[in-house]
């Protein structure tokens, strides 16, 4: 069973940085890739950033383009998120996403980790 966790977060003033990360954890036969997304009080789930496991390509929401910046490193099955000049409209649970394939026939799944609660201060 493929598991994601995510760490990381916290507090931080408005203008700082902050990095998360996400372990996977659990056998799996591909990775095609990872995301972050985020849900602020209120609002839908929405997606961050994202980054191909293989080619390591990137795409960005455009609220965050240009101030965060996602990666992985293969070998840890791990992926970042190192966010700069934070807003308060940043403040969110961030959640880590994996598209993967458990084994060899099966169909990719979305997984999901328990979250990590990012808050700006202004």
């Amino acid at each position: 069973q493929v598991q994601l966790e995510e760490s990381g977060g916290g507090l931080v003033q408005a203008g700082g940085s902050l990095k998360l990360s996400c372990i996977v954890s659990g056998p799996f036969f591909s990775m095609d890739d990872m995301s972050w997304y985020r849900q602020a009080p209120g609002k839908e789930r929405a997606f961050v950033a994202l980054v191909k496991w293989s080619s390591g390509s990137t795409d960005y929401a455009d609220s965050v383009k240009g101030r965060f910046t996602i990666s992985r490193d293969n070998a840890k099955n791990t992926m970042y998120l190192q966010m700069s000049s934070l807003k308060s409209e940043d403040t969110a649970i961030y959640y880590c996403n994996a598209r993967a394939r458990p084994s060899l026939f099966a169909r990719h799944i979305n997984y999901w980790g328990q979250g990590t609660q990012v808050t700006v201060s202004s």
